[in-house]
C-alpha cells in the first residue's frame, strides 16, 4: 500500500475553477472518503488522482513519487466505477483476470489471484457465470475483485454503491469495511452519502464548491464541525442550528437560545477564551438531535432542563425522531423508543451542553 499527498491542487476549465487549492495527506492504509453535494468537485479530484484528467496547478504524490505527468497505467492504482464496467460476453473469472492478462501475467499466477480474490469476496461459486446472471451487489463484488487482483498501491472508488437498493447498499458497505480491515489497503472513496462517509472512513474530506470545508476523522467532523455547512451536511437528522445570544453575568457565561421572549436561557459549563470573547454578541448554537432529551450523560454538570412543546413524533423502532419547539424555534431530537410524550404536549427535557457547538453568526465558522 502507499500514502497519497495532494498539495495545492487546482483544476480549471477556462475561466471556471472547479477545484481550489486542495491539500490532503492520506497515510498508508487510510480510508479517505471525499463527500459533498453534487458538483462540489469530488469526482473531479478522483479523476486527477487516477490520471484521467490533468491538473491545472499543484502536485500529486504517491509515496514520494510525483505522478502529475504519469499515464494512469503507470500510477499503480485500481479504480472501481459506479457502473461496474464489466464485459458482458466474459465469465466472471475472465472479467476479474482481464487486466492481468493484458499485463502478460502468467496463467498460473492469474488463476491463483482470481481464486484468492473470489474467495475473499465470496463470489468463488459464481466464477463461471456471466454478468447478466448476477445481482447488482454481486456485479459490484466482481468489479472490486478485478481491482483486488491488481494488488495496487491505492484503490479508488467512484460512488460504487449508488446503483444499489437501500438494503444492498448497507450490505456492501459492510463488505467494503471488512475488505479494508483485512487488507489494510489505502482507499480513496467518493460519495454524496454522509452515512457511507461516517461508517467507512478513517479520514473524511467534506467538499463544497471546489473547496475542502473540513478534513479530519469521522469523530472530529461530527462532533466539532468547522462551519455550519459541515454541521448540517454531516449527520442524519442534521445538527440543529439555533439563533442565540451570549452574555456574561456575575462571572458566568449565559446563553439565550431561540427568539424573543420565548428564548431559553442556560448557564454554560466552562468555555474557551474564544467563546468567552463573544459575550454580548449573537451566535449560532449547534446541537445534535441526540443532545436533546438525554436521560443521563458523562458530564452531568453540563445537563440543563428546558421546556419544549412536542410537534411531530416519528417512531423508528429503536428510537423516536421528534420535532419540537425549543425557545420558539423548531428543532429535531432523537429520543428513546419509550418516550412518554405526545404531539401537542408541553414537557421538560434535558439538554447536554457538553455537546454544544457555537458558530460565529456572521462567518458561520465554529468558535474554537
Amino acid at each position: 500500500m502507499a500514502s497519497l499527498h495532494i498539495s495545492n491542487v487546482r483544476k480549471a476549465y477556462g475561466a471556471t475553477e472547479i477545484l481550489k487549492n486542495i491539500n490532503i495527506d492520506v497515510g498508508d492504509g487510510d480510508f479517505l472518503v471525499l463527500v459533498g453535494p453534487s458538483g462540489c468537485g469530488k469526482s473531479t479530484l478522483l479523476s486527477l488522482i487516477a490520471g484521467l484528467d490533468t491538473i491545472s496547478d499543484g502536485e500529486i504524490r504517491i509515496d514520494s513519487d510525483r505522478v502529475n505527468d504519469l499515464h494512469p497505467s503507470e500510477r499503480d492504482i485500481a479504480m472501481v466505477f459506479q457502473s461496474y464496467a464489466l464485459y458482458p460476453n466474459m465469465t466472471i473469472g475472465q472479467n476479474i483476470s482481464f487486466g492481468l492478462e493484458m499485463r502478460k501475467v502468467g496463467k498460473a499466477e492469474r488463476e491463483k489471484a482470481v481464486s484468492d480474490a473470489a474467495k475473499l469476496l465470496q463470489i468463488d461459486h459464481l466464477i463461471n457465470r456471466r454478468p447478466g446472471q448476477l445481482s447488482g451487489g454481486q456485479r459490484q463484488r466482481v468489479a472490486m475483485g478485478r481491482a483486488l487482483v491488481r494488488n495496487p498501491k491505492i484503490f479508488l472508488f467512484d460512488e460504487p454503491l449508488s446503483n444499489l437498493d437501500a438494503k444492498l447498499r448497507v450490505d456492501m458497505r459492510t463488505e467494503i469495511k471488512k475488505l479494508h480491515q483485512r487488507l489494510g489497503a489505502t482507499i480513496v472513496y467518493v460519495t454524496h452519502d454522509q452515512i457511507e462517509a461516517m461508517t467507512l472512513a478513517t479520514r473524511i474530506a467534506v467538499m463544497k464548491g471546489g473547496v475542502i470545508q473540513q478534513f479530519g476523522t469521522p469523530a472530529e467532523i461530527y462532533s466539532a464541525p468547522a462551519n455550519t455547512f459541515v454541521a448540517t451536511f454531516m449527520g442524519s437528522p442534521s445538527m440543529n442550528l439555533i439563533p442565540a445570544m451570549l452574555s456574561a453575568e456575575g462571572g458566568k457565561l449565559m446563553l439565550a437560545v431561540g427568539q424573543g421572549s420565548a428564548a431559553a436561557r442556560f448557564e454554560l459549563p466552562p468555555q474557551s477564551a474564544a467563546v468567552a470573547s463573544y459575550a454580548g454578541k449573537p451566535v449560532i448554537a449547534g446541537l445534535r438531535p441526540e443532545a436533546i432529551g438525554v436521560e443521563g450523560g458523562r458530564t452531568p454538570d453540563a445537563l440543563r432542563e428546558v421546556e419544549v412543546k412536542m410537534l411531530v413524533m416519528e417512531p423508528t423502532g429503536p428510537d423516536v425522531f421528534a420535532v419540537m419547539e425549543l425557545g420558539g424555534v423548531e428543532v429535531a431530537a432523537r429520543l428513546g423508543a419509550d418516550v412518554p410524550h405526545s404531539p401537542g404536549e408541553r414537557c421538560k427535557l434535558r439538554v447536554d451542553l457538553s455537546k454544544l457547538v457555537l458558530f460565529d453568526a456572521q462567518t458561520e465558522e465554529r468558535i474554537a
